[in-house]
């Protein structure tokens, strides 16, 4: 038997080689036929016209590019009626290149999951693999090949709108995300049922200064190397086809021009075979920075630096045949740039039948998939942070008589998409999203009596509606107030400075806990809030994001106890907007703060704590959980060996339910300064009530590893303390040991 499968593993890997090697020599082949504007051609990408409403009339111009092989790629192009026009212009070309179809497919197609950072919360990476899957396979359906997602960027900074879109602050958790949306997004490429990834934005954009979005980035190659390339590595290790450079300059070199970035480690390090694009408009903006005179020279720049495609530049489109002739630019650059891009159309299989993905007849299918629904709900129920639960009001009975559902976004319906959703513009969002009134009216039974009012809306300083609010909280055995951001809040060109709840949501909040009744009070949000008077008064507190689609069904079946929550926070949310940056994987600083209430010449606030309001790692469920026997399989590691952690988890509630347990190591000492401590792995693990498992992880020479002053990838020897915890600021249990060379 086992001889059996290695011969089919030589067999698949041997056609798979042969596959490789024959689109090389089509691509060879087809490169030998090309003018230079035809090559120039596939660097370009366009928008669609009239994306908002669907492009039924084609622009002119473009119809005219297109037919001469001028155009490589389109955005913005949805439904196969509209991608199936686009292409038949492409194949009337001279060398009948197909065209790419790209779009920011970010969290669901037609049906939307919750928004990536909620869908992190979650902690549970088949899932998020699943629902990347299920994206793509609904924008596949649509005639898309390409999709501008994941961003992997690290994200410490709530105030920079764009960390509703990536997986949060920590580094392990981002890799491991990026690992599997990316998997998720791409399957069996060339499959119809699968897109193209794009891994972006690379690189450091999630560190813009004062978390304004397409700020500079200022930092060490270390920190770099360190914090925010390994979710890019892990994109790249789990096969993505294309990455998006970033808006932003890193130490002083806008990304799209930036050789070191592209050339030296992507291409170079990493030996990256996919093609890189940028982002929209990026390489002209290279002329804003400073960096260049004009998009010539932005031109010049961003091919020599290893940017293969233009998105809405127009700079190579006028200007790379020129630089060619002045020689400024040799040929193999642009030769590389377009292998690049035709060998993906190849393994796409798009030159055997451009109109592979054009199927009307699979995409209502695909489109209208109630497990996909199913999916949704479950997802979103996941990624919903039970923050406190004093006095068990949650889960709230079914037989309660009287609930009054108060907040501006009860009834809202699009809202719940949140940011970067697919806005088909035939659908009706009152069919196609489960507004949270709806969810809550599926759910309680005949027997209970479910009361509305707005109470205010989520801008502005009017309380007109705070007297209605008040006296149907009055009437009612228990109050859900749903508040928070709007979903354009949230997301590109939406950073704030200022984190509070909107207008006078808090203080409807404040007036509607004065009544004395039960609150519940559900966020929804595309980041980290301050709402620091709620959370310290308010029994029961759920952080439910935007969830999507099935986001009222998700939020009832968390509400009433159907599903228990088990999401823990991917970000550290602050006390105020002045510790912003925070993360919980800081240096310990030569004068550590020994407690929270010390000030004096160490490293603190004298008029706030260092703490977070609420901690990395951080959620509650409706159960307990007990963490005992920590055993070390040894105290002493050698370089090459391993460690095993074990210890015994014990559901110690009344209900069933799930727990991330998180292990952190700490480095004592090191030739450079080390965290406090760092996530090293995680589990997510199901217990009935009563119930215990034995938990083991296994810690390597790769755990204990990190970048020293050479920007080395090594451990060191030295004394190592394991922490394991329910989140970065509640360990129960810790052991040490040592590494020895």
């Amino acid at each position: 038997m086992k001889n059996k499968i290695i011969l089919a593993f030589l067999m698949f890997t041997g056609f798979a080689f042969a596959q490789s090697k024959n689109i090389d020599q089509k691509v060879e082949a087809l490169l030998r036929q090309m003018t230079l504007e035809e090559k120039i051609g596939q660097l370009n990408q366009y928008t669609g016209d009239n994306a908002a409403t669907g492009p039924i009339t084609i622009n002119p111009n473009k119809q005219t590019e297109i037919k001469q092989g001028l155009i490589g790629s389109m955005l913005n192009i949805l439904g196969t009626k509209y991608t199936r026009q686009y292409q038949e212009l492409a194949m009337q070309s001279r060398l009948k290149i197909p065209l790419l179809f790209g779009q920011d497919v970010i969290h669901g197609y037609k049906t939307t999951f919750p928004i990536p950072l909620a869908e992190a919360a979650s902690w549970d990476l088949e899932a998020m693999e699943l629902t990347a899957r299920i994206a793509a396979t609904e924008a596949a359906a649509a005639g898309i090949h390409w999709t501008f997602a994941p961003m992997v960027d690290i994200s410490r900074d709530p105030r920079w709108g764009r960390v509703m879109e990536g997986a949060g602050e920590d580094t392990y958790l981002g890799s491991k995300i990026a690992y599997a949306r990316v998997k998720g997004f791409q399957g069996n490429l060339g499959d119809v049922t699968s897109v193209m990834a794009c891994v972006k934005h690379f690189a450091a954009y999630g560190a813009a200064v004062g978390g304004r979005d397409y700020n500079s980035v200022d930092m060490s190659n270390r920190m770099l190397w360190e914090t925010y390339l390994p979710p890019f590595k892990a994109g790249l290790d789990a096969g993505a086809a294309t990455f998006m450079n970033a808006f932003n300059d890193l130490n002083g070199i806008p990304a799209t021009g930036n050789a070191y970035l592209q050339r030296d480690i992507l291409k170079g390090k990493w030996n990256f075979k996919g093609f890189v694009v940028s982002d929209w408009g990026s390489i002209g903006e290279m002329v804003n920075h400073g960096y260049t005179k004009d998009n010539k020279e932005a031109a010049l720049a961003a091919i020599t630096a290893g940017s293969d495609m233009d998105m809405e530049s127009n700079a190579y489109r006028y200007h790379l045949a020129q630089l060619v002739k002045e020689k400024k630019v040799p040929m193999a650059l642009i030769d590389d740039a377009v292998k690049r891009i035709l060998r993906k159309k190849f393994e796409l299989g798009l030159f055997d039948d451009p109109f592979k993905f054009n199927n009307e007849e699979r995409e209502q299918k695909a489109l209208n998939n109630p497990e996909h629904r199913k999916v949704a709900r479950a997802m979103a129920a996941k990624s919903i942070v039970l923050l406190k639960n004093e006095k068990g009001i949650l889960p709230l009975s079914k037989s309660t008589k009287t609930i009054a559902f108060i907040g501006p976004l009860v009834k809202e319906y699009k809202q719940n998409m949140g940011f970067w959703s697919v806005e088909l513009p035939e659908l009706d969002y009152t069919k196609e999203i489960v507004s949270q009134w709806d969810g809550l009216q599926s759910k309680v039974g005949k027997n209970t009596q479910l009361l509305y009012a707005k109470g205010c809306d989520i801008e502005g300083d009017s309380k007109e509606g705070f007297a209605e609010a008040i006296a149907v909280a009055n009437q009612a055995d228990v109050v859900i107030l749903s508040i928070g951001e709007r979903r354009d809040q949230s997301g590109e060109a939406k950073s704030r400075s200022n984190l509070r709840l909107p207008g006078v949501q808090e203080e409807l909040v404040k007036a509607i806990q004065a009544t004395g009744k039960p609150v519940v009070v559900l966020i929804n949000a595309g980041r980290p809030l301050i709402f620091n008077w709620t959370a310290d008064q308010v029994p029961a507190i759920l952080y439910t994001w935007w969830l999507g689609s099935e986001a009222g069904n998700a939020i009832a079946d968390v509400l009433f106890g159907d599903y228990n929550p088990s999401a823990k926070l991917p970000m550290s949310f602050p006390r105020e907007e002045g510790q912003i940056p925070i993360y919980y994987n800081h240096f310990n600083t030569g004068r550590p703060a020994p407690n929270e209430t010390a000030t004096n010449y160490v490293s603190a606030y004298i008029d706030l704590k260092n703490s977070p309001k609420f901690p990395f790692g951080y959620g509650l469920s409706y159960t307990t959980f007990n963490y005992s026997d920590l055993q070390l399989s040894k105290k002493v590691m050698k370089k090459n060996e391993t460690i095993t952690v074990s210890f015994t988890l014990t559901n110690t509630g009344k209900f069933d339910g799930e727990e991330v347990v998180q292990l952190y190591l700490k480095d004592q000492v090191g030739s450079v300064v080390r965290p406090v401590k760092e996530l090293r792995d995680f589990q997510k693990v199901f217990l009935k009530a009563g119930a215990s498992q034995k938990i083991t992880f296994t810690i390597d020479k790769e755990k204990l590893a990190f970048y020293n002053a050479k920007l080395e990838w090594a451990p060191e020897p030295g004394a190592f303390e394991v922490q394991l915890g329910a989140s970065s600021a509640d360990i129960r249990l810790k052991d040490s040991f040592e590494l020895v060379f």
